[in-house]
């Protein structure tokens, strides 16, 4: 737990992550149609990573976003908090 520093916005971070979730998809579509598409396929590495990275510091200040997510070889950490979408996590 962090003590005396300021956590970021939880429900910033939240719409950080869904808006890069939404970009890397939708590239991904596009991509599905112009597979060869230099500029396309760097958008995607770089939104895939900067999605890689927001779901990483989310995790590591609040815990997992998806079980997927659960880090930890000595807890299942997916149960510890309030999920996402419970009141108490907002």
């Amino acid at each position: 737990m962090m003590d005396n520093v300021s956590r970021p916005d939880r429900s910033a971070m939240l719409k950080r992550i869904q808006a890069a979730d939404f970009a890397l998809y939708e590239t991904a579509l596009f991509l599905d149609g112009h597979p060869n598409n230099r500029k396309a396929l760097e958008y995607y590495k770089a939104t895939r990573d900067l999605l890689k990275e927001l779901r990483e510091e989310y995790a590591r200040v609040y815990g997992p976003l998806t079980m997927y997510d659960n880090n930890s070889d000595s807890s299942w950490q997916w149960v510890d908090k309030p999920w996402p979408w419970e009141k108490e996590g907002n």
